[in-house]
């Protein structure tokens, strides 16, 4: 199962994900360098981790590639809720599985809800509440 693939650097906006010290992260900052009279074009890169909002910076030439993390956006059903944990099942394939409850979700995750979670890097992650039942 490929969970990263190759890009240019160069091709990467602001918005966009990357893998930084083996972390996924949001792209919050691109600045590029003009190239030297003997050099190339640097890219300094500003990116926030997806799972621990660390901010991290990789400095590294215009003409390499990077790794962006593959990230697969699924839709499950609360089972049920147990403090800081949803137990929920894939609306495609099934599978029964825990997902940590965000914060800012707390309020409207109940049984029978309807979640988006993002499937980045083997580890799952819940985004927002798509339906109420």
């Amino acid at each position: 199962m490929v969970e990263t693939k190759p890009m240019p650097i160069s091709s990467i906006k602001k918005g966009g994900f990357v893998v930084l010290d083996g972390q996924p992260c949001r792209v919050v900052d691109i600045q590029i360098s003009r190239p030297g009279k003997h050099g190339h074009a640097k890219v300094r890169m500003t990116g926030v981790g997806l799972l621990d909002e660390k901010k991290r910076v990789i400095v590294m030439p215009g003409h390499d590639n990077i790794e962006v993390p593959i990230i697969e956006k699924k839709n499950a059903q609360v089972l049920s809720v147990l403090g800081n944990t949803a137990n929920v099942m894939d609306l495609d394939s099934y599978e029964t599985f825990d997902l940590e409850i965000p914060e800012e979700l707390k309020e409207e995750c109940t049984d029978g809800v309807v979640v988006l979670y993002w499937d980045i890097m083997g580890t799952k992650v819940m985004k927002q509440i798509k339906t109420n039942p």
